[in-house]
């Protein structure tokens, strides 16, 4: 199956390396997203551009693929789902939740000079970034991409009900499925609070199991895709 892989904040497509290594060997197609301003160099990068370069990969799949968003990226996920609810076969939700209706889309830290910085380790101190040693610590804050502000700020839009209706895998890096489950609840997830399948999944790690767990995370993604 045809797994499309979409970044967070401040990656590029390189992030999935180990994880489409993986995915390969277990038969599948990985797919790495290229979203505009995160790679690029487009400053002026839109969320609109980044959800049509998500949309071009769902359209070139072969069958219906499994659609992944990491962290922020969980809006994106969610958003080919709603914008091509025929042709998305599920959707993977990697340390994420997916935005509502006129919420930014990741409207988190400050903004200097029209992008968003990675803004340091303080706010991640914790379950978050717990594996993560100094010297990865200091390769993810070296190569971290700012992020446009057109795409931190821009608005979500979702049009099509339809999409309450593709299955959804949560995979539970830094938080527990119990936790999740909780928040969701609570209110904290109304979009997966009206999805009609959601399975949650746990992965002991930190917000990037790309980076420390990459072949369990790939295990996960491999899992998603049977009915």
């Amino acid at each position: 199956m045809d797994i499309l892989l979409i970044a967070g904040l401040w990656l590029d497509t390189s992030a999935w390396d180990e994880v489409a290594r993986e995915l390969a060997v277990l038969g599948h197609r990985p797919v790495p997203v290229a979203l505009p301003g995160q790679g690029d160099g487009d400053a002026s990068a839109t969320l609109d551009d980044q959800l049509a370069a998500v949309l071009a990969a769902v359209d070139a799949a072969a069958g219906k693929p499994l659609v992944v968003g990491h962290s922020a990226a969980a809006s994106l996920a969610w958003l080919a789902a709603d914008a091509r609810p025929g042709k998305v076969g599920a959707v993977a939700l990697v340390g994420g939740f997916p935005a509502p209706d006129g919420r930014a889309y990741a409207d988190f830290f400050a903004i200097e000079g029209g992008l968003m910085p990675f803004p340091g380790w303080a706010p991640f101190e914790g379950p978050d970034a717990a594996d993560l040693d100094e010297a990865a610590r200091d390769r993810f804050a070296s190569t971290a991409i700012p992020v446009p502000e057109a795409v931190a700020r821009g608005i979500v839009r979702l049009t099509d009900e339809r999409r309450f209706d593709a299955p959804v895998v949560v995979v539970c890096p830094e938080f527990t499925p119990a936790q999740a489950k909780e928040w969701i609840a609570g209110g904290e997830s109304p979009e997966l609070a009206r999805a009609a399948d959601v399975t949650f999944v746990d992965l002991d790690t930190g917000h990037w199991p790309m980076v420390t767990r990459p072949g369990a995370l790939a295990r996960v993604l491999a899992e998603a895709t049977r009915p």
